[in-house]
Parts: C-alpha cells; sequence; structure tokens
C-alpha cells in the first residue's frame, strides 16, 4: 500500500508563489504515475498536473506556465511550485498516486486573495 502526506499549502497573494509537497511511503515501486488535483468548493475534482514514472508531464491548460510539477525520486517526494496565482486557483489540493488503484493524500487548502 502507498500512503501520501500532503504540505505547503495555505495563503497567497495573486500574483504571488506556492510549493506544495507530497511524501509518499509504502511500496513505492509499485507507482505508475503521480498527479495534483484540486477541487474549488461546489465543483468537481479537476487534475492540475500528472508526471509518468519516465518523467513525461502534462499540465491544465489553466494553469501552464504557471505551475511545474516535479519529484525527488530519493526523497519519496512529489512538488507542485504555484507561480502567479491567482484568486481562481483557491481550492482544496489532493496529492494522488496510480497503483492497481487510485490513492489519495489527505488534501491542503490553498487560499489566493486578490
Amino acid at each position: 500500500q502507498v500512503h501520501l502526506v500532503e504540505s505547503g499549502g495555505g495563503l497567497g497573494q495573486a500574483g504571488g508563489s506556492l510549493r506544495l509537497s507530497c511524501a509518499a511511503s509504502g511500496i513505492i515501486f509499485s507507482i505508475h504515475g503521480m498527479g495534483w488535483y484540486r477541487q474549488a468548493p461546489g465543483k468537481q475534482r479537476e487534475l492540475v498536473a500528472s508526471i509518468t514514472r519516465g518523467g513525461s508531464t502534462n499540465y491544465a491548460n489553466s494553469v501552464k506556465d504557471r505551475f511545474t510539477i516535479s519529484r525527488d525520486n530519493a526523497k519519496n517526494t512529489l512538488y507542485l511550485q504555484m507561480n502567479d496565482l491567482q484568486p481562481e486557483d483557491t481550492a482544496v489540493y489532493y496529492c494522488n498516486a496510480v497503483t492497481s488503484m487510485f490513492i489519495w493524500g489527505q488534501g491542503t487548502q490553498v487560499t489566493v486573495s486578490s
């Protein structure tokens, strides 16, 4: 089994930056890919960015050129660098790992003020 713990959320200002981290533990070799999702109040959870085991990345159009997903394999940690934050980025951000199932972290709140 894989366990995910997010950190790094909080309050940011429009135009500012935040970095989210997701520490993975457990059967790491079973992970095919990882990603960040977010869910704003009253909206469905949506994919923000993903990275495959081979390192290929994918981004939602709304965050392209502003957010960067990366990972440190030595630390078993996934990151999401968020630059030029906008109020519409306000949401709970969830780390996700794909094994034989979808594994979710507990989520971290990101609030962006204008």
